[in-house]
């Protein structure tokens, strides 16, 4: 029989930006367009996702974008949206000198 354990959540960083509904072209350029959008315009895309909504495809399948959700680069290169509390509670910016890099 299995018990319950505690676990701890390993250090990652991850690459996300915030979905502000302002900002469509940075978030395709992040996350790249996905094939099914390919039909449409630009400007036929954005329209779409005025009507429909922002819709992110992620390992499990399409998820819906709110407005200051995260869209959140995973370790295996998915993407996923994160609602802002939980991206708060779990994530902090992480800032590094430019020199360094």
């Amino acid at each position: 029989m299995s018990e319950v354990k505690r676990y701890t959540k390993k250090p990652v960083t991850i690459e996300a930006i915030q979905w502000t509904g302002d900002n469509l072209r940075e978030i395709i350029d992040f996350t790249r367009l996905n094939q099914s959008a390919q039909k449409w315009s630009w400007d036929e895309y954005c329209e779409v996702v005025k009507i429909r909504g922002l819709k992110i495809f992620t390992l499990e399948g399409p998820l819906m974008a709110s407005i200051g959700d995260f869209i959140i680069k995973g370790v295996k290169g998915e993407f996923y949206p994160c609602k802002p509390d939980i991206f708060a509670a779990t994530y902090e910016e992480q800032h590094h000198d430019a020199k360094k890099l």
